[in-house]
């Protein structure tokens, strides 16, 4: 099923400046590794030396957050938007 994954300035680079790329996924993890497929790079960035995510990414379902779902093994229906947005500190 194909979905979108968003993504962040900081990662457009690594897809040559594109902001949304099209796969095809079942849940988030595979999403992000059909984005690595095609575009080499970006798994590093958005996912840990255990396959794990990030602290510091965060990773939205259409406007859920997939820590409070099933995490990367969230399922993603057809058409769905997955977007990953960096996090941010302040004080």
């Amino acid at each position: 099923m194909s979905v979108i994954v968003r993504l962040p300035s900081q990662l457009r680079v690594l897809v040559g400046g594109a902001g949304e790329v099209q796969v095809e996924a079942k849940n988030v993890k595979d999403a992000i590794l059909a984005v690595e497929a095609l575009h080499p790079g970006l798994a590093s960035r958005v996912l840990d030396d255990n396959g794990n995510l990030r602290r510091f990414v965060n990773v939205f379902v259409v406007d859920e957050d997939v820590r409070f779902l099933d995490g990367l093994e969230t399922i993603l229906e057809p058409g769905q938007t997955v977007s990953l947005v960096p996090a941010v500190a302040g004080g």
